[in-house]
């Protein structure tokens, strides 16, 4: 018997009923629900990474040839992601003009000896013969970097030395405050709008929140991505500007091409070239000339690679077993060398100091 053809409405409907047994078998299911939530989690902040990197491009200057269109595109997408667009262009500005200069970079400058040792209540002379954390205690310290540390720094200019903030007769270090000691008085109204910005992402949220009453559904949607998007950030520009074997400098041996190149390349696969737009994986380049779009970095890249070699560790993290892994290290420590103009500093493994919650004090740098 030959069976007759379906209509094209019962072809439809069908192929709508499929999807919807699914959501309603998913709203249903207490572990598929949380399975599905948790990985839409992990690859929406994927993407909004993606979109978190634009929006830095165009405080760069780099996503396009008009400044307006730069400012527009980059202070929409930063705002979403509450992150003050103008503040952190600002800033980090500031970070590539001075990059890794110890004394006046504002992000991941470490403690010298000396203060390194007061921080965990030990002499200078026994650094050498203390041992490193316990697996569980790095585990800890991992995973509070990398949930709060973005905010945290955004709030209190953590990882900046007290050398390096443009107002260093005030105390307050937010990126957020447009009075601070992080920004210049004429750079007050970029601040403001930054905030402005940000509140008014706050503001539609509470408005979704009010019409929809649901707190869960705004938990999952925005506020798991918005987690992994710091995540992400933080991991970033972590390893970029942590490894043993890449140097800090005094500002007797400081050179702008010596601080841009002090910087480490670091391959993520398709997450790095496809989501993260090149940020991971030419970063040297980046700092080089920080004005050339995203896609055209590999191209630089292999530019320079003959003239600087390979900058690049593959995976996220150098395995060496004669090194210390990046996230184990605290301090630097000076070569010995007679030569100042030829000084670097270099990072040494050792115990973690307490959890920094403020901006270092000029006293304990």
């Amino acid at each position: 018997m030959i069976r007759g053809t379906p209509g094209v409405f019962t072809a439809f409907d069908n192929a709508g009923s499929d999807p919807l047994s699914l959501v309603y078998a998913m709203q249903n299911s207490t572990p598929l629900y949380y399975l599905t939530v948790n990985v839409y989690g992990v690859c929406q902040g994927i993407a909004w990474t993606g979109l978190w990197v634009i929006a830095h491009d165009c405080g760069h200057s780099g996503f396009s040839r008009w400044g307006v269109v730069n400012d527009t595109v980059g202070f929409v997408l930063h705002s979403f992601l509450l992150a003050p667009y103008f503040s952190w262009k600002l800033s980090d500005r500031r970070h590539h003009i001075y990059a890794n200069h110890i004394e006046k970079d504002l992000n991941y400058v470490p403690p010298l000896r000396q203060s390194y040792a007061d921080k965990i209540g030990q002499a200078v002379e026994v650094l050498e013969d203390i041992g490193q954390d316990a697996p569980f205690v790095l585990f800890l310290r991992i995973l509070l970097q990398q949930t709060i540390g973005w905010n945290w720094y955004i709030l209190t200019n953590i990882t900046c030395p007290p050398t390096a903030i443009p107002r260093k007769c005030l105390s307050r270090h937010s990126h957020f405050d447009p009075q601070g000691a992080l920004f210049y008085p004429s750079e007050w109204l970029s601040i403001v709008l930054s905030d402005l910005g940000c509140f008014t992402v706050i503001a539609g949220f509470y408005q979704l929140y009010q019409q929809f009453g649901s707190f869960e559904t705004l938990f999952w949607v925005y506020i798991v991505p918005w987690t992994w998007v710091h995540h992400w950030v933080v991991m970033i520009t972590y390893l970029h500007h942590t490894h043993p074997s890449v140097p800090k400098y005094c500002p007797e041996s400081w050179s702008f091409l010596r601080g841009a190149t002090a910087t480490m390349d670091r391959d993520f696969g398709i997450i790095g070239t496809h989501f993260f737009h090149h940020i991971s994986t030419d970063h040297v380049t980046h700092h080089l000339f920080s004005r050339i779009p995203h896609y055209y970095s590999p191209v630089a890249s292999k530019a320079i690679i003959p003239l600087l070699g390979s900058t690049t560790t593959d995976g996220l993290v150098e395995e060496d077993p004669g090194k210390d892994v990046a996230f184990g290290l605290r301090a630097v420590e000076t070569l010995n060398n007679k030569d100042a103009k030829n000084i670097g500093l270099w990072y040494r493994g050792g115990r973690s100091p307490l959890p920094e919650f403020k901006m270092r004090e000029a006293k304990s740098f």
